[in-house]
């Protein structure tokens, strides 16, 4: 298992951290995330044989938000 934490950009509201949450829990191999609208970041918890940073990023911004590492 590996922890990222991604600066996510573009969230205003609870509902946009829902959106996030949804999008990485659709992923397989994120076992949590954590989205704070405070800080403008998400940390996830994910198996790296399954899927890779950069596939967690390609959610965020399929979802419809900036993201960074």
């Amino acid at each position: 298992m590996a922890t990222t934490t991604l600066n996510v950009h573009g969230m205003t509201c609870g509902g946009c951290v829902s959106s996030v949450k949804r999008a990485l829990a659709n992923l397989p191999g994120v076992r949590q995330t954590d989205v704070s609208l405070e800080k403008n970041q998400a940390s996830i918890d994910y198996d790296p044989a399954q899927v890779s940073s950069e596939q967690l990023m390609a959610a965020i911004r399929d979802a419809g938000y900036d993201v960074e590492a």
